[in-house]
């Protein structure tokens, strides 16, 4: 009896509590609710943008989170679409002077496409005859290359501008596995195919260096013209400058080479500001958040509307269950099928857009999304836009469409196919001290059978390895087909740019992988037409989750999550996909159509 009213007693005060948490939040969320409902966002004369480059850019744009203070998250992500709609807003809207890019130590997360996408909206800004001023302490390579458009680009006179040069630094676990007692069995199609390269190799093979080597050069060649225009130095000026590694030269040095305007500390910087508004000393600023004029701005409604289909992230059967992936994007095949279903059988929506960014994942999953992709362009226009990744299953989605558009620094192409299954038997029977044993009915019955931690506790057999090599034989076949089908030239030229070689987008539209070279609202404009449509709205999908679903689906493992992400970096997205290559659930998963899980090249 004691035992019994003891977790009687303690369910009672698990419930309650659980309870009260639940009113908290759903307080919050009411108060949250009730204040954006009753709120009119307002931008009074006078205003500044400010863009805050202390946080990473996402490809969207996600409710605030009003919990975030609590957890300890001073910047939230930025959205790529929220900002690019507040600078396009900035422009046209007369209450608002001029955009102040504050440049900190954290801004980072965007891959060269996008940035470049965001630099051509300021670029675009800019023809409305207003200013733009950027001031930072530290200016890592990335957030120089946004700030270099400034009309004044000032640093702290103790400050960094960090411009190196780009460089892609793989990690090779061969040794390491082989240590352990665990083997990789790869298969693959693709001389250029090098995502499994850091489980065989020790080092980059030379196919391998030789499109890396071609991909760093096209965005650094471009990367290099665009600051160079900005900051009147020639792509050899900013070559050399490059070679001098900036962030360890003083400051006086940077002021002389002509990376910056003007050395201040921030006190003097918001002297700079107040003289541009014609403000009296001390009088505070006007500034005004991406979200903010996003919110205020006016919202066409019409009948006819193109709709923009965001799917980026990896390309999965199902969300995956992971310590690494609580709070990452993916593209499920379901739910992304079930969306564009909607889409195709919506009359009010003429044309889609699909804004793709990612890097692929399963094979399969890919395959099911071009189906969906082609009886939605039997329909309606059905047009790409590449943000800062369309490659392997993320080419493999977009290949059929009626028009894909790119940014030059796109990374996409990668038309290949692999699979790897690791073979634990050393691992587990000579280090572990396990056995195993089987009884089957037939000779292949145990094939692929999972024993500990999803990894296998024998090596294929000879014939196993023929017959899977042959499935990614036809996987491969499977592929060019649609890539010929969808650009309308023949398997022998796809298969020739092919071979899983990662292309920018300006390689890849010299090899008519893509259409043009252009951005979202290229794409948007091209669908339209294509419908011929002259008046419309444009709709968003999926539509994002608010706060309360991000925290009804995440729960408490995002907390957690997010302090693993801080402790792990860099290796955070790359163990989340080695531990997803590591454990797959059935055999097909172990097939891929992505690029190496790790492109970081800032």
């Amino acid at each position: 009896m004691k035992q019994f009213l003891k977790f009687v007693f303690a369910t009672v005060v698990g419930i309650s509590l659980w309870t009260l948490l639940a009113c908290v939040v759903m307080f919050i969320s009411f108060v949250g609710m009730a204040v954006s409902e009753g709120q009119t966002t307002s931008v009074r004369k006078g205003s500044v943008l400010r863009i805050n480059l202390n946080s990473s850019i996402e490809e969207r744009a996600e409710e605030a989170n009003p919990l975030a203070m609590f957890m300890g998250e001073e910047y939230e992500p930025l959205g790529l679409d929220q900002l690019l709609a507040a600078v396009e807003e900035a422009a046209a809207n007369d209450k608002v002077e001029g955009i102040y890019m504050e440049v900190g130590t954290g801004f980072g997360g965007a891959t060269p496409a996008m940035l470049q996408e965001l630099r051509q909206a300021l670029i675009k800004y800019k023809e409305s005859g207003k200013w733009i001023l950027a001031y930072g302490d530290i200016y890592s390579q990335a957030a120089y290359y946004l700030a270099s458009v400034a009309d004044k680009v000032v640093v702290n006179p103790k400050g960094i501008i960090d411009w190196h040069g780009l460089a892609s630094v793989p990690m090779f676990f061969t040794d390491l596995m082989q240590k352990m007692g665990v083997k990789m069995q790869v298969f693959k199609v693709g001389t250029f195919k090098s995502a499994v390269e850091p489980f065989i190799n020790t080092e980059m093979s030379e196919a391998n260096r030789e499109q890396v080597n071609s991909f760093l050069g096209s965005i650094w060649d471009q990367m290099i013209a665009e600051v160079g225009a900005s900051r009147h130095l020639s792509p050899e000026q900013m070559n050399a400058l490059a070679d001098t590694l900036t962030a360890l030269q003083p400051t006086e040095y940077l002021l002389e080479c002509g990376l910056v305007d003007t050395l201040a500390y921030i006190d003097g910087f918001k002297d700079l500001l107040r003289s541009k508004l014609a403000l009296k000393d001390k009088m505070p600023i006007r500034f005004v958040t991406p979200a903010d004029l996003v919110a205020a701005a006016d919202k066409e409604d019409e009948s006819d509307r193109v709709a923009v289909y965001y799917a980026y992230g990896d390309i999965v059967d199902q969300a995956p269950v992971s310590p690494f992936s609580a709070n990452t994007a993916t593209i499920q095949t379901m739910p992304t099928i079930r969306e564009l279903q909607k889409l195709r059988k919506d009359d009010d929506v003429k044309a889609v857009v699909i804004r793709v960014n990612s890097g692929g994942g399963s094979a399969f999953a890919s395959e099911q999304i071009w189906h969906e992709v082609q009886l939605l362009k039997a329909v309606k226009p059905v047009v790409i836009s590449m943000g800062g990744m369309a490659a392997s299953g993320g080419y493999y989605i977009s290949c059929g469409a009626n028009r894909i558009f790119t940014e030059p620094s796109t990374l996409t192409g990668s038309i290949g196919i692999f699979g790897m299954i690791p073979d634990a038997t050393e691992l587990l029977t000579q280090k572990m001290g396990l056995h195993f044993d089987v009884v089957k009915t037939n000779k292949h019955a145990d094939f692929g059978a999972p024993s500990v931690y999803g990894m296998l506790g024998r090596p294929f057999t000879g014939e196993e390895s023929s017959l899977m090599q042959a499935e990614i034989e036809r996987g491969y076949d499977l592929f060019i087909s649609r890539v010929a089908e969808g650009r309308g030239i023949s398997k022998d030229s796809v298969d020739a740019i092919g071979q899983g070689r990662v292309w920018t987008g300006e390689q890849a539209l010299k090899r008519g992988l893509v259409d043009k070279l252009g951005n979202l609202d290229d794409a948007i404009a091209e669908a339209a037409q294509l419908a011929e449509l002259e008046e419309y709205s444009v709709d968003t999908y999926p539509a994002p989750a608010n706060f309360f679903e991000q925290m009804m689906n995440q729960g408490k493992e995002s907390y957690f999550d997010e302090h693993i992400k801080a402790a792990l970096g860099d290796m955070y997205p790359m163990l989340g996909t080695m531990q997803l290559m590591m454990k797959p659930q059935r055999i097909d998963q172990c097939i891929y159509t992505r690029v190496p899980f790790d492109l970081k090249i800032w």
